[in-house]
């Protein structure tokens, strides 16, 4: 009986790690080339309207490893368009749907892009009964924080995963 506690407990633990990495689990480290070299000091430029997607992009990027900078040497991350959208579905249950749309590239000290541009999009939505609730603009703000910090989230690990896809250096003599 001691034995087959002993594998149960083995076949127990195999399962639930098997399922752990199934399911697409890691964890986080912070290796040395977790931030690709060129990319380890920035800055962050946005545009006038995008309230405060340039502050939660720089706790994003500095806890993974990007040093911030205002130097000339440094490379620029530009967000090119910040579009958030809100589309009001009326009837006797309200329904809301905000969509953030933001297009970003990184470029070099010169303002040369180094990266394609790549769009970023992020929805939520929400329903109330117009006739009993008062509060769709505090539901709308606090919605539009959350985009907001779920795009700065999704920016950031595309940068220190090195998935953005880098312009090809032209060759014209």
């Amino acid at each position: 009986m001691h034995l087959v506690q002993r594998v149960a407990a083995v076949v127990l633990t195999l399962g639930l790690s098997a399922s752990l990495i199934g399911c697409g689990f890691h964890l986080k480290g912070k290796g040395v080339d977790a931030i690709p070299v060129q990319y380890s000091r920035m800055s962050i430029t946005v545009p006038d309207n995008a309230e405060n997607l340039e502050e939660k992009l720089a706790l994003y990027l500095s806890s993974a490893g990007v040093q911030l900078s205002n130097s000339k040497d440094a490379y620029n991350l530009r967000v090119i368009e910040y579009t958030p959208h809100l589309l009001q579905l009326a009837g006797t249950l309200r329904q809301n749907i905000l969509r953030v749309t933001v297009t970003f590239r990184i470029e070099d000290a010169a303002g040369k892009p180094l990266t394609d541009d790549r769009t970023i999009m992020a929805t939520r939505s929400y329903q109330y009964d117009a006739a009993t609730v008062n509060t769709d603009k505090l539901e709308e703000k606090n919605l539009r924080q959350l985009l907001i910090d779920d795009i700065a989230q999704q920016i950031s690990r595309q940068i220190s995963s090195n998935r953005l896809e880098t312009i090809a250096p032209s060759t014209t003599q």
